[in-house]
């Protein structure tokens, strides 16, 4: 396929921004890992402070923050993720990572798609 057939963006799913107070804590070690960018049914942005190592796995809780029909913060989800990318942000000290989520439950993935649907 040529260059002109390939579109800019390349993701499978939207991903929805959220407001930078989406905290994601490792539940292994029980410390935030970074704060949500954006997400997506299959994946995340997290902006941190300390790059993770490459292809990292990690188990996470998720806070999902309100939406504008939800004025409540919902209850957090739970994933497996997979760091996919990562780099340095234009901001001093902080670092942009892609994850792929390679595993969460049918209740916490319904739940994750109802707050998608509202955001």
């Amino acid at each position: 396929m040529n260059q002109k057939n390939v579109p800019d963006n390349q993701r499978r799913a939207e991903r929805k921004r959220t407001p930078a107070n989406a905290l994601v804590t490792d539940m292994i070690s029980g410390k935030p890992i970074g704060h949500l960018g954006n997400l997506s049914r299959t994946g995340m942005l997290l902006i941190t402070d300390k790059a993770p190592r490459s292809e990292a796995l990690y188990q996470v809780s998720v806070a999902l923050p309100a939406t504008g029909r939800a004025l409540v913060q919902s209850q957090p989800i739970e994933a497996g993720i997979q760091e996919q990318w990562h780099e340095h942000a234009a901001s001093s000290g902080q670092i942009w990572a892609g994850y792929r989520i390679i595993a969460i439950t049918d209740i916490d993935a319904a739940r994750l798609d109802g707050w998608l649907a509202q955001a």
